[in-house]
């Protein structure tokens, strides 16, 4: 089965940046997404006073082909631009993630890099225990596809926003998983303010991540968001303008 993809022509998949304040975010997509998932957010961000810059990260929102050819580094170092970019205009930074984005968030503030960080159903293990076999994998599967939607809460996003790939080459699994356990190895080096988001309805990360974030982090201020029963992209679903509320209100406490 070839793996579906978006139309990433369309405007909502076109990275972003929203000027305001002196307090810059960069927003991160996950793994197979791209910018889209991160657009409403942003755009309540904005609203709030933030200045806003979204991108699509290597391999994104082009082609599965494209994908192939990018490893966790292009990715990683997309996120470290990406900072750089607005460290050298902005007063303050503040990086937040979905998903694998996430993971690049957490090791963009264990690097140092950062000076607040907001997780998104940032997996620090997936319920897919195949992922680690990906490199294996992919020379028996050289791909992975879940057609036209991931499960039967596919209703509950924006479709207007929800545009990415539907699968991924196997191999870029092996990637996935070593952003994982960079950001799960480095978290008592995060000592940035903290601000963990995740869905008790989240079918596709370990339960236990955000629990596991929170507490092995050498943060002194944490926060924890818990959504009800909303899927793993949350950030274009109902709870969107709560999450921007609550990172809104976390970030300017700071």
């Amino acid at each position: 089965m070839n793996i579906k993809v978006s139309d990433f022509s369309r405007p909502n998949a076109q990275p972003f940046f929203l000027d305001g304040g002196d307090h810059a975010i960069l927003m991160i997509h996950g793994f197979t997404g791209s910018v889209s998932h991160m657009r409403p957010l942003g755009e309540k961000l904005h609203e709030a006073g933030f200045t806003v810059k979204g991108i699509n990260l290597p391999g994104h929102a082009s082609t599965p082909e494209d994908m192939k050819r990018c490893t966790w580094e292009d990715w990683l170092n997309a996120g470290r631009e990406g900072v750089k970019e607005l460290r050298g205009k902005y007063r303050t930074v503040t990086a937040c993630g979905l998903s694998m984005g996430g993971c690049i968030s957490l090791i963009l503030a264990e690097e140092g890099l950062v000076d607040s960080v907001v997780p998104v159903s940032a997996p620090m293990a997936a319920q897919n225990k195949l992922l680690p076999l990906a490199g294996v994998l992919c020379h028996l599967v050289p791909q992975i596809s879940w057609g036209e939607g991931g499960g039967p809460k596919d209703g509950m996003l924006d479709a207007d926003y929800n545009l990415g790939y539907g699968g991924f080459p196997t191999k870029c699994g092996a990637d996935l998983y070593k952003l994982i356990k960079m950001a799960k190895t480095g978290l008592p080096k995060l000592t940035c303010p903290l601000m963990v988001v995740q869905s008790h309805g989240d079918e596709t990360i370990d339960a236990g991540s955000a629990d596991l974030i929170l507490g092995s982090s050498g943060s002194q201020v944490k926060k924890m968001l818990w959504l009800e029963e909303v899927p793993h992209v949350c950030t274009i679903t109902r709870e969107m303008p709560h999450i921007a509320a609550e990172i809104t209100a976390f970030l300017q406490g700071l």
